[in-house]
């Protein structure tokens, strides 16, 4: 029988392709490249021994091994497939989904509160206060929310500058916006792995990196070196902000 290579035959080959090289980045941004190295290598040997050579004891052997490989996978890199679903699954990376959203939005804030957080941001900016503001919009941060001690108070300037101010108990932390209110300060947010976040950024901004890979949050941060203001959406730094930058983006994100 003569072999035939066709259209679909292409599109297989661009898809392997395409999962290899997302499992890549993946694996190398969890530094678990050398593992993932390992797993390519185990499976071309396996592939070899078993359909090409025709080795059947080794290939039975091998066989066994990717079965019970694939639970152990799933336990070892548990959250890089969470952050795959959540990445395709995401509003963000969905047309359809963003859609609703941009039609729907229940957690849109005030153009009062988006000037108190800009105002706040300015503020702590100027005194080179560290902060690092989380806003949730769809995906819940209940969890996050339960790391830290409740305040349940309504968005306000002076409120966010004295829980970031350098001598108070919860300045460490971050505070979490829900429901449009400042629902909890001193909360511990996952830190990104990520190696491509530039040296010059902080644990602030590896934070708010990391609660991006695992919501569609949006953060603002506060350099205490610099001064400097920063957002993170979807895994995406906007540095360097202005007033009129902040507030844009704010407007963009959150805004009614």
């Amino acid at each position: 029988m003569p072999f035939s290579f066709g259209i679909i035959d292409i599109i297989d080959i661009v898809c392997v392709a395409l999962v290899i090289y997302y499992c890549y980045r993946l694996m190398k941004n969890s530094r678990s490249l050398n593992i993932f190295v390992g797993i390519i290598i185990f499976a071309i040997v396996w592939l070899i021994v078993s359909r090409i050579l025709q080795m059947r004891l080794l290939g039975t052997i091998l066989d066994k091994l990717a079965s019970a490989g694939i639970i152990a996978l799933i336990v070892i890199f548990q959250d890089e497939v969470r952050n795959f679903f959540y990445n395709l699954g995401s509003s963000q990376r969905t047309g359809l989904m963003r859609f609703f959203v941009k039609n729907n939005k229940q957690n849109a804030i005030d153009s009062k509160r988006i000037e108190a957080l800009v105002a706040a941001s300015m503020s702590m900016s100027r005194k080179k206060t560290g902060a690092l503001i989380v806003i949730e919009r769809d995906v819940h941060l209940d969890k996050i929310v339960e790391s830290g001690d409740t305040i349940d108070a309504d968005i306000n300037q002076r409120l966010i500058e004295n829980l970031f101010f350098k001598n108070s108990p919860l300045h460490d932390g971050a505070v979490i916006i829900s429901n449009h209110r400042l629902k909890a300060a001193g909360c511990i947010l996952p830190v990104s792995s990520d190696n491509d976040i530039p040296r010059y950024l902080g644990l602030r901004h590896r934070a708010a990196k990391g609660i991006s890979e695992l919501s569609d949050a949006v953060s603002i941060i506060v350099s205490e070196e610099t001064g400097s203001i920063s957002t993170c959406t979807g895994g995406e730094f906007r540095l360097n902000l202005t007033a009129a930058e902040l507030e844009k983006i704010l407007v963009e994100e959150l805004g009614k």
